[in-house]
């Protein structure tokens, strides 16, 4: 286990206050080491690499991108139909499909760069092996990368094909073993499918996490009348959207308590109040996911209805509102 465990509480403390150059309010947040603009990210897997939304809006004006989750080698994902629109929200069953992590650094990481975006880099592995072979891929280009995700609800063939965040013991083996690669911010993301995300997280603070990501899509399934068939080619798949929303709030506020790392929520996040709700159940930085594949400049509308939202209310720091619920 890596000894080198940051001291976010006391790190939060000596840079939360401050205020922005034109005397606005204070926007940046604290994640650990993980030092932040403003609190708004995107979800792996939703944003693709940035592209996409260059023509709509500067994504610089994000806290962060974090890019789909990517492997050793390219993955062709799930056999179609991979989504279908549910009441309030998508199943999606992509499969984690991408081209691999040296496509990513070749490639994609210089468009996200050159459009001055802060780069949150996901990655997985089918065992704890191959998260550490995309790890050693890291170090040529850790100046350009603000972070490293470790996504830990996929399938680990080394269990049966149960998830690594089902298994606490699995998640301090690959947090440590990637912190101990990588001398940057390490975020571990964990499933809202397990009951033991509590365990998980502690397992991940304690082998060097700066920060939890939570939380991913909750499992679920849709059936077509007509046919008598699955909608979905894998027949079962992630649930997100506003269906999921107060799911992740109890989930937030509930590890909040425990007081345990920083906390990335996310989960039907699609507009600034959502926001504000998020960070006052407990989250520090809020990411959104399904609300970019049906708007497509959600990230400048929200962080320019946030920074509005402070100044009408009177709030200097957005790091007020974290943990501020009434209860």
């Amino acid at each position: 286990m890596t000894d080198n465990i940051y001291n976010w509480e006391k790190d939060r403390e000596k840079t939360a206050g401050g205020s922005t150059p034109d005397g606005g309010p204070d926007m940046s947040v604290q994640l650990g080491r993980i030092r932040l603009k403003n609190p708004i990210l995107t979800s792996s897997g939703t944003f693709s690499h940035g592209e996409c939304h260059l023509p709509f809006y500067d994504i610089s004006v994000l806290g962060a991108v974090t890019t789909k989750s990517y492997s050793m080698l390219p993955q062709k994902g799930n056999p179609p139909p991979r989504t279908c629109e549910t009441a309030g929200g998508m199943l999606n069953s992509i499969g984690l499909q991408n081209d691999g992590i040296n496509e990513f650094l070749n490639s994609h990481l210089r468009v996200l760069k050159d459009a001055g975006a802060q780069v949150i880099l996901s990655i997985f592995g089918r065992d704890a092996e191959e998260f550490k072979k995309v790890a050693l891929k890291v170090l040529d280009v850790k100046s350009d990368i603000l972070a490293v995700e470790l996504n830990l609800s996929c399938p680990n063939v080394e269990a049966d094909g149960v998830s690594f965040c089902a298994i606490p013991g699995e998640v301090e083996k690959v947090v440590d073993a990637v912190v101990s690669m990588l001398d940057i911010p390490v975020i571990a993301k964990l499933s809202p499918n397990h009951e033991n995300i509590a365990q998980a997280a502690r397992a991940a603070r304690d082998s060097g996490a700066q920060a939890i990501s939570v939380i991913n899509t909750v499992i679920g399934m849709a059936v077509d009348a007509e046919t008598r068939k699955p909608m979905l080619g894998n027949i079962t798949g992630g649930l997100s959207g506003p269906a999921v929303k107060p799911i992740a709030l109890a989930r937030i506020y509930r590890l909040a308590k425990e007081d345990i790392l920083p906390i990335i929520g996310m989960g039907g996040v699609f507009d600034h109040l959502d926001v504000i709700e998020f960070m006052l159940a407990g989250a520090a930085a809020v990411s959104l996911g399904t609300v970019n594949l049906v708007d497509y400049d959600a990230g400048k509308r929200i962080v320019a209805g946030l920074r509005e939202y402070m100044i009408e209310k009177g709030i200097k720091r957005i790091t007020s509102l974290t943990g501020g619920i009434r209860d």
